[in-house]
């Protein structure tokens, strides 16, 4: 598509607000439950998600990173948070000593098992079902479910 061509520019930056819309509409929604309910943000939620869902017993701060979406910068902070707050510890790699290791703790776990199901039933209500004809490609977001 070129981008000269006024109407595939147009359709092309609906996408993306729509996409962005349903973005904010999930995080908020998902923002608020987690917090009301559990204490904890969607970046928390995530981080522990991806330490609780690991193949390993332990993860490292760079494949948390990639399991939060965050940068490495701000999962260095959300580590601190978690560890401060005795949702996860922090342990050197024997192998590599610049390695950093997170390890979920079973606070941090419980907190997880407690908070899983709020966060499946917020995306469930609000995230809303692919188009048919689009399902396997994230190019199209429609407004959300219920509209939030």
């Amino acid at each position: 598509m070129s981008v000269s061509d006024v109407g595939a520019e147009r359709a092309l930056v609906d996408r993306w607000q729509r996409l962005l819309a349903c973005h904010a509409a999930v995080w908020g929604a998902l923002e608020r439950e987690l917090q009301n309910r559990h204490g904890i943000g969607v970046s928390e939620f995530e981080a522990l998600e991806g330490l609780a869902t690991c193949d390993h017993e332990k993860c490292r701060a760079a494949e948390l990173a990639d399991a939060a979406h965050l940068s490495q910068s701000a999962t260095s902070r959300l580590t601190a948070r978690l560890e401060r707050a005795g949702l996860v510890q922090r342990a050197m790699c024997d192998m590599d000593r610049r390695g950093i290791f997170v390890l979920l703790t079973e606070k941090g776990r419980r907190l997880y098992e407690e908070a899983r199901p709020t966060h499946r039933e917020v995306l469930a209500e609000v995230l809303p079902e692919p188009e048919p004809a689009k399902a396997s490609a994230p190019t199209s977001a429609p407004t959300p479910a219920n509209g939030r």
